[in-house]
């Protein structure tokens, strides 16, 4: 696969750039606060790398932050292709809205929880999941960058509601997300009954020109909304979400209050 093959030739380049400076795996691991054995799995492949690895790697070696950006494009370029459209444009995005009835939006998603999400598909390679939850976690450098976008997302009650360690850590991700001045998270209440939003999760982004495009997910992936009566659609989908939903003070409440059954963090 070329996803793989891209991998393969950074960590080409991360041997390379090591032997060059005359460091054994066990002393850039002890430089990196990385062990020998997990350096020596990264140069072989038999652990994906992952960002903050990269950022290290290029601390030490001085690269210049190469490895992270040849990192960044190849989680790019190993994105299927019906989603590398909605990646662009949640990049260039002023403002993103997300829905979803069932699972919290990927730009809010822990590491354990896409991890958990990902392996829906019990046929895909642990390697590929690992790939996969690195390319997720560094969509999400959008939201602290110089200018982030607006964000605006709308999560139901009921996926709050499960009783595991992986959901607790999601919820204290979700609150803390919620001290970004950029990031608004509101809770749809079991008590608002049935509503639009139940067909389906939806994504728009406002570009810089103040077309909005839309994404949908499914269960063969997702297709872009361009077309203007499509991208009507869904706005208009978004405000009766939206108008389902509690206040923003009044959904923290909520999260504090399911987060706390859960017990501590």
């Amino acid at each position: 696969m070329e996803h793989d093959a891209a991998h393969g030739l950074i960590r080409i380049q991360l041997r390379q750039q090591r032997a060059l400076r005359g460091m054994s795996q066990e002393e850039f691991g002890k430089r990196a606060a990385y062990s020998g054995s997990t350096v020596s799995a990264v140069e072989t492949g038999t652990r994906p790398i992952d960002m903050p690895y990269a950022i290290r790697a290029d601390e030490i070696l001085e690269t210049g932050g190469l490895f992270a950006s040849l990192l960044r494009m190849a989680q790019r370029d190993g994105q299927p292709s019906w989603f590398k459209p909605w990646l662009e444009a949640e990049r260039a995005a002023k403002q993103l809205r997300y829905f979803n009835p069932t699972l919290v939006p990927g730009l809010l998603q822990t590491a354990n929880y896409a991890r958990a999400v990902l392996r829906f598909d019990d046929t895909r390679p642990e390697r590929e999941v690992e790939q996969q939850v690195a390319a997720r976690l560094e969509r999400q450098e959008i939201l602290e960058r110089e200018r982030p976008p607006q964000v605006v997302a709308v999560v139901d009650e009921s996926i709050l509601c499960r009783r595991d360690a992986i959901m607790g850590e999601q919820l204290a991700h979700l609150l803390r997300m919620t001290e970004l001045p950029n990031v608004h998270i509101h809770i749809v209440p079991a008590s608002a009954g049935l509503h639009v939003g139940l067909s389906g999760p939806l994504a728009l982004a406002m570009l810089p020109d103040g077309t909005w495009a839309g994404h949908l997910d499914d269960q063969l992936g997702g297709s872009p909304v361009v077309a203007e009566d499509g991208v009507a659609t869904l706005l208009a989908r978004w405000e009766g979400v939206r108008g389902a939903a509690l206040p923003e003070a009044l959904s923290i409440a909520l999260m504090k209050e399911v987060e706390s059954q859960h017990g501590p963090q």
